[in-house]
């Protein structure tokens, strides 16, 4: 993954980048991400199982609330503790439960360029309606913006859904280079970003620099949502994370966050109208 290959130095030179301008004339086209996507937790059995049952539980409150959709295995998924197989079986569930008006975004990443291509597609065949890839990191010293190109532009051009980038870096040590953003955002099965680095200054440069190519950028912390709403206008998009709302596996401690994304939806509503 980490080796400059030759499909790798013809896309610096421009022939891909061109390709990916190109087609993404059709950017209006793109798979429409706006809206509140709250990412679940995994419940776990005492033996450290996944709780399928409580998995259920929680998704029969979730898809009586005004989302936009769900984020499945994101970090609060906790996904680096379950196997391949336990992956796509948890979004396999979740597609099952949710209302078909609601979006499936299902983290996909792996360490591997080879390793993500063959998740997403399990996941994809599974029901995701579109991918969160975290950018690898075990080499973070050598994820430079163009091995980091080249990872993201062959998972796109693999998957057959939508992929959305994801910076993370306080679980990652790694944030994802503007620059490479901006050129990744030409691709047109990539499209957006969930942004999860709380720099303000860098949001709103990636909102200006990748406005014209229908890409779309979402929050992923309450810590920065307004700040970040105020920067993006009505295009930017939101993700919110409040913790509490992680501890649903028990009924009466869901009651509270629900509350909380109920008034910040009635929020966004007037501040959009």
């Amino acid at each position: 993954m980490f080796a400059i290959r030759r499909s790798f130095s013809l896309l610096c030179r421009g022939s891909a980048a061109s390709t990916w301008r190109n087609k993404s004339q059709s950017a209006a086209k793109r798979l429409d991400i706006r809206g509140i996507y709250p990412p679940i937790a995994t419940p776990f059995t005492q033996s450290e199982d996944v709780d399928y049952q409580r998995l259920d539980d929680n998704l029969k409150k979730y898809g009586n609330l005004p989302f936009r959709g769900l984020v499945v295995q994101g970090s609060n998924g906790e996904y680096p503790y379950l196997t391949p197989e336990e992956r796509v079986e948890v979004v396999k569930r979740v597609k099952q439960a949710l209302p078909k008006d609601k979006l499936l975004m299902a983290g996909s990443g792996c360490e591997s360029t080879r390793a993500t291509i063959q998740m997403s597609q399990q996941m994809a065949d599974a029901g995701a309606d579109c991918l969160l890839v975290v950018t690898p990191c075990f080499y973070r010293g050598r994820m430079d913006s163009r091995a980091l190109i080249n990872h993201y532009a062959k998972v796109a051009d693999s998957s057959s859904v939508p992929v959305v980038l994801y910076s993370v870096p306080a679980n990652t040590g790694l944030d994802l280079p503007v620059d490479a953003i901006i050129q990744l955002s030409q691709h047109p099965n990539i499209v957006g970003l969930k942004d999860s680095g709380g720099d303000i200054t860098r949001i709103a440069l990636i909102v200006q620099k990748t406005r014209s190519q229908g890409f779309q950028i979402l929050a992923g912390s309450a810590g920065f949502l307004v700040a970040a709403y105020a920067v993006g206008e009505i295009e930017f998009l939101i993700i919110f994370t409040l913790s509490s709302i992680f501890q649903s596996i028990n009924p009466l401690i869901f009651v509270h966050p629900a509350i909380q994304y109920l008034l910040i939806f009635c929020l966004f509503i007037v501040l959009n109208d």
